[in-house]
C-alpha cells in the first residue's frame, strides 16, 4: 500500500489509468463504437507521460476492452461473451441435390422496401453510409466529358477506363492482370452466370458452400446445374478436408465458393487455406469461382487474399462488384476469367451486346480520381463500428444461449438459438411486429439451419434498431422451451 511519500511508479500507474477505463466501460457509461481520448490527450487529462497513457491503451486491447483502429485512435470494443455457432457435421456424401428455390426467399424479398419495418435482414448498405452527391457529380461529369455523352454501345468487355481502374486495383491486391483480362457485367449475379455457362453444362454438379448466398440457387437453378453442399465452419469457413473427400466421389464440374466474409456466416478462409484450396482445385483441373462482392469490407489493417491472388493456371475466375461498396443501382460488376476469358466475352456478346455506358464511365472516374478509396475508409469504419454496436445489443437483450458470429467484415452477423426454436417461425413473428430478419433454411437446399437465422449491420444503430433488437430478443425468450 502506498502513502503520499511513496512515489507511484509508471508500472503501477498505467495499470490504475486502464482500470478506471475499464470500470466506465464494464458499467456502459463508455459504450461499444465510443471513441477514447488520443494518447496526447488523455496524457494532457491524466497529468502522466505519453509512454504511460500509451501503456494504458496497450492493457486496455490486451484485456479487449478497446481496439486501435490505423489513423482512427482507440475505441470501445468490449462485449459480455458470446459464444459462436456450432458446425454442422458433415452429411454423408449422397448423389448432388437438385435446386428447390423455397417460398421463404420471396417472402423475405417481398419486404425489402416495405415502410415501417426494421430491416434486419438485407445485406446492403444503407443509403446514407453511400456518397450520393460525390456520385451524382461524377456522373455528371461522365456525361459532360464522354466524347459521345455515354450514347454509344461500349466494347463488349466493358469500358476501357473502368476496367484499367479494376486492374490498378487488382495488381494491388497481388493479381496480375491488366485491362484485357477483365469483362464488366451487370452486377456480381451477372458475373456469376457467365462463368459458371463458360465451364459447364446443364445437369452438371456445381459445389457450393453450405450455408451459402440464396441467390446463387436461383443461378444454378436457371441453368440447369446440381449443387454438392459443401459444410462451411462459421469462423473458418469451407471444410476443405470434406470438399477433397467429396471429389474422390462425386464428378464436380465446378466450384462457386465466397471465400472471403462469406454470406450468411460472415467466415473467412486464411490465406494459408484459400492458397491450399486453389491447389486442391488445380490438382483436379476444376475451376472455382470465386464470388468476392465483400472482400473490400474488411475490418482489419489490410485486405485478405484473394483465390485469384494464388492462381497460376488461370481456373480461378474471380467476380464481384460495387453494389454492396458504392453504388448498388448502377448494376456494375465484372470478372477475372482467367484461361475462359474468350468464352466469357463471346457469352456476353449473345447476352447483353453491352454494358451500361453512363454508369461505367462514372464508376471509372470515381475510381480514377481517389474517391472510391477515400469512400471505402468510411465504410469500413462505418461497418466495424456498426458491428459491434449490433452484437453489444445482442449480448444484452437476447436469451443466454444464442451463439454469434464475430466477423471481420462483411454486412452480416450469423445467430444460432436453441434448437428446438424454428427460424422461419420467428421469422414470422417477427413480421408480424415490423422486425424482418432472413431465416437459416433459406440458406441451403434442403432447408436446413431450422434454428439460425441471419442479421445485416448494413444500416447505422439507432433507437430504432435498438428496439428492434430488444423486441426480437423478447420474441426469442417466448419460443423457448420451457425448463
Amino acid at each position: 500500500m502506498t502513502t503520499p511519500s511513496t512515489p507511484v511508479f509508471p508500472d503501477f500507474l498505467y495499470q490504475k489509468v486502464a482500470e478506471r477505463f475499464e470500470h466506465l466501460i464494464t458499467t456502459r457509461v463508455l459504450k461499444i463504437g465510443d471513441k477514447l481520448p488520443s494518447v496526447r490527450a488523455l496524457s494532457a487529462e491524466q497529468g502522466i507521460s505519453l509512454s504511460t497513457a500509451f501503456r494504458a491503451y496497450s492493457e486496455l486491447e490486451m484485456r479487449g476492452m478497446v481496439e486501435a483502429r490505423t489513423k482512427s485512435g482507440y475505441y470501445v470494443s468490449y462485449r459480455p461473451h458470446l459464444q459462436a455457432p456450432t458446425s454442422r457435421a458433415p452429411e454423408p456424401i449422397t448423389d448432388p441435390a437438385r435446386i428447390s428455390v423455397d417460398g421463404m426467399i420471396a417472402q423475405v424479398y417481398q419486404q425489402r422496401s416495405a415502410e415501417g419495418i426494421t430491416q434486419l435482414a438485407l445485406a446492403t448498405p444503407a443509403l446514407e453510409l453511400l456518397p450520393q452527391s460525390k456520385l451524382n457529380k461524377t456522373l455528371s461529369e461522365a456525361l459532360r466529358t464522354h466524347p459521345a455523352s455515354c450514347l454509344n454501345y461500349e466494347e463488349v468487355q466493358g469500358n476501357r477506363l473502368l476496367r484499367k481502374q479494376i486492374a490498378r486495383y487488382a495488381v494491388a491486391g497481388d493479381i496480375a492482370v491488366t485491362e484485357h483480362d477483365i469483362v464488366t457485367t451487370h452486377g456480381c449475379v451477372d458475373a456469376l452466370m457467365l462463368c459458371l455457362r463458360a465451364v459447364t453444362k446443364p445437369g452438371d454438379t456445381v459445389a457450393i458452400d453450405s450455408p451459402t448466398y440464396f441467390g446463387i440457387f436461383s443461378v444454378l437453378q436457371g441453368l440447369s446445374l446440381n449443387a454438392l453442399q459443401i459444410p462451411t465452419h462459421p469462423i473458418d469457413g469451407l471444410d476443405l478436408a470434406y470438399l477433397e473427400n467429396a471429389l474422390g466421389t462425386v464428378r464436380v464440374a465446378a466450384c462457386l465458393f465466397v471465400p472471403t466474409f462469406n454470406n450468411p456466416t460472415g467466415s473467412c478462409l486464411s490465406d494459408a487455406r484459400k492458397q491450399r484450396l486453389v491447389a486442391l482445385l488445380a490438382a483436379h483441373e476444376i475451376p472455382l469461382v470465386e464470388d468476392d462482392i465483400y472482400g473490400e469490407l474488411y475490418f482489419g489493417k489490410q485486405r485478405p487474399r484473394t483465390c485469384k491472388s494464388f492462381d497460376q493456371q488461370g481456373l480461378v475466375m474471380l467476380c464481384t462488384s460495387v453494389s454492396k461498396s458504392l453504388a448498388p443501382g448502377y448494376r456494375i460488376g465484372w470478372c477475372m476469367p482467367g484461361r475462359f476469358l474468350a468464352q466469357v466475352i463471346n457469352l456476353k456478346r449473345m447476352m447483353a451486346v453491352a454494358s451500361t455506358t453512363p454508369t461505367q464511365v462514372a464508376v471509372g472516374l470515381f475510381f480514377e480520381n481517389g474517391r472510391f478509396d477515400l469512400h471505402m475508409r468510411k465504410l469500413r469504419k462505418a461497418l466495424h463500428t456498426q458491428c459491434l454496436q449490433y452484437s453489444q445489443a445482442i449480448a444484452q437483450y437476447f436469451p443466454p444461449d444464442v451463439k454469434i458470429t464475430r466477423p471481420e467484415g462483411g454486412y452480416v452477423l450469423w445467430l444460432e438459438m436453441n434448437q428446438q426454436i424454428n427460424a422461419y417461425e420467428l421469422f414470422q413473428t417477427a413480421l408480424q411486429h415490423k422486425i424482418s430478419i432472413a431465416p437459416g433454411p433459406i440458406f441451403s437446399t434442403d432447408g436446413r439451419f431450422t434454428n439460425y437465422f441471419r442479421m445485416s449491420f448494413g444500416k447505422p444503430f439507432d433507437n430504432q434498431i435498438a428496439e428492434g433488437l430488444k423486441k426480437l430478443g423478447a420474441l426469442i425468450q417466448q419460443k423457448a422451451p420451457v425448463r
